[in-house]
């Protein structure tokens, strides 16, 4: 059974993880972000290392401690943090965040990502822990888009794509095939917010994946948050990419979106 590190921002998902993998009889040893990661992720894992944001040095100490050999990188981190010239910063962690030019979400955990190939950490696939959070094609909720929404679903994903590949953002919001709103450094849930004040109602929303999209981070994820923002600016309804997609708490998204009226479709 393997050691595994969990390097864990923000929200839900590291708890999941950590849960799956102990289940397969893994070693969970956690890395959280103070005042970033949850302090329930204690409960979930064999033992957790509490690091100050930009401490990467001695993340790197800690595992060689912990003789640890793959890690995992989940949780959400808000993008807008790397583009701060941060004085928390350590030596190691200016290597990466302070020398490229291209401060993207996705550059900059790849260059995370080499720097622990270098030192015989693998960054892991997560959908070997988390496989059971990714629906396949179809129609989730009783609730079922119109044919003009159906469109305007098609219309979204073609932009979602190219978004994605230009690496700007991951989600459209759309109504009658013209764009309300894309999503780029604030995040998904303030694009859509956006889109509602812009639209008042009747649009759908549309999240997309990278072209090759790394299964290892930053992987697309839906969770309750981004559909009660869907509900509250007036969305009708929410489409995202199989195979390529996290969808968290799948029995009480369907239950809350066909209670609002709110169709949720894998595409």
């Amino acid at each position: 059974m393997a050691r595994i590190g969990l390097v864990a921002g923000y929200g839900e998902l590291p708890i999941l993880f950590a849960d799956a993998a102990k289940a397969k009889g893994e070693t969970v040893i956690a890395f959280g972000l103070k005042g970033l990661t949850s302090d329930e992720l204690a409960k979930h894992v064999d033992k957790i290392h509490w690091l100050e944001w930009g401490g990467l040095k001695k993340g790197l100490l800690l595992l060689a401690v912990e003789r640890i050999g793959q890690i995992a990188l989940l949780g959400k981190i808000k993008k807008e943090i790397f583009l701060k010239n941060d004085d928390r910063f350590d030596d190691e962690a200016k290597k990466i965040f302070g020398k490229n030019k291209d401060k993207k979400d996705y550059t900059l955990l790849g260059e995370v990502a080499k720097l622990l190939q270098s030192v015989g950490v693998k960054v892991i696939d997560l959908t070997a822990y988390l496989g059971d959070l990714i629906p396949s094609k179809g129609t989730l909720t009783k609730t079922a888009p119109a044919e003009s929404e159906w469109e305007d679903v098609r219309y979204g994903e073609h932009i979602g794509r190219e978004l994605a590949r230009l690496d700007i953002g991951q989600t459209v919001a759309v109504r009658d095939k013209t764009v309300i709103s894309v999503e780029a450094v604030e995040g998904t849930d303030e694009a859509i917010r956006r889109a509602g004040a812009l639209a008042k109602q009747g649009f759908v929303v549309v999240k997309m994946a990278r072209p090759e999209q790394d299964m290892r981070f930053d992987v697309p994820l839906i969770g309750l948050d981004t559909l009660k923002a869907v509900v509250e600016a007036g969305a009708k309804v929410l489409a995202f990419e199989e195979k390529k997609t996290l969808l968290m708490n799948r029995e009480e998204m369907v239950k809350f979106a066909d209670e609002n009226g709110v169709a949720i479709v894998v595409i």
